[in-house]
């Protein structure tokens, strides 16, 4: 008996310490994901799309409150109605991977400013912080484009990664009227455990995964410069009381609906749920694309009562 529980004991200390070595591993890596380069085919393609719907673009450049210069596009369409929206990537990604949602945006009259988030496409910066960083990034950009361009109101749409930092975004950033966030966490510490237990399940990430997640966690804490709960869209829409279109989707296992719930309950100004049954991760526009343009475009309107004083028609989806 004494044996098989020193045995035991063994081969749990060997697990605790592997998974501390994992976590060690994974933890620094999440700071800087792989990046995504803006070839010259992305460019072509995004500059057949813009003409398709009669947009012209033309590259910017801000700098950061680090100084990080972060790189992207401002696109306007053929007869602007006087909004913009800015739109934010998923993690891995640049500024193209927003393309489908200029498209139909622009096609309804809206302008648009893609950015590379920092550390990613193009841009600049030391690592990427999931929104603790980037809020004030958006600040920054927000700024440039009121210094030249006429606007006369300033929404936001992001997707996973991009969904967190435009509702962090809002949180800090008054000019935002209001925003469409696709598969955003609640918090970089409760995503970290569907990361951790493979997306299989949360649970095992608060766990038997517990000593990898904790360690990856630490480590991002301490290379980022800030505490894992801070990063929170779900506390930023409880600090200001901007409108949300809330997207979760219903087969999402990599950000799962949770998160999106979770933040609609703590969202403090009009907001909506829409819960797409058979969508994966960021998979709603694809899986019900009419559903999506109409909702958007009429949640958009509907900001513009709470947050802005314009008044136009809203086109039907193509």
């Amino acid at each position: 008996m004494k044996l098989a529980f020193k045995i035991g004991a063994v081969l749990l200390m060997v697990l605790i310490l592997g998974e501390l070595a994992v976590g060690a591993l994974i933890g620094p890596s999440i700071l800087h994901p792989m990046r995504r380069s803006l070839t010259p085919q992305l460019v072509r393609e995004s500059d057949s799309a813009f003409e398709q719907v009669g947009a012209a673009w033309s590259d910017i450049s801000v700098r950061a409150p680090d100084g990080a210069i972060l790189r992207g596009w401002k696109v306007q369409p053929r007869s602007p109605n006087g909004d913009w929206i800015l739109l934010f990537h998923g993690v891995a990604d640049n500024r193209v991977g927003t393309l489908s949602y200029a498209r139909f945006l622009l096609r309804n009259g809206y302008s648009v400013v893609m950015m590379d988030a920092r550390a990613q496409g193009e841009s600049g910066g030391r690592v990427a912080t999931y929104g603790w960083e980037e809020k004030y990034d958006t600040r920054s950009i927000v700024d440039s484009l009121y210094a030249n361009a006429r606007v006369n109101c300033l929404f936001a749409l992001g997707e996973s990664m991009g969904a967190a930092i435009a509702l962090q975004s809002a949180g800090v950033e008054p000019r935002i009227a209001a925003v469409v966030a696709e598969s955003s966490f609640s918090n970089l510490r409760e995503v970290s455990y569907d990361y951790a237990g493979f997306h299989i399940s949360a649970w095992l990430g608060k766990t038997l995964f517990l000593p990898a997640d904790w360690m990856a966690v630490h480590l991002m804490e301490k290379q980022g410069g800030f505490r894992a709960e801070e990063i929170s869209p779900e506390a930023a829409v409880a600090r200001r009381a901007f409108p949300v279109l809330l997207i979760c989707d219903g087969n999402d296992h990599t950000i799962p609906c949770r998160h999106t719930e979770r933040i609609y309950r703590a969202a403090k100004g009009p907001k909506q749920l829409w819960i797409v049954p058979h969508a994966v991760h960021t998979g709603a526009f694809g899986e019900a694309r009419a559903g999506f343009e109409r909702r958007v475009l009429e949640f958009l309107a509907a900001a513009d009562s709470f947050g802005c004083k314009t008044s136009r028609p809203v086109s039907a989806p193509h």
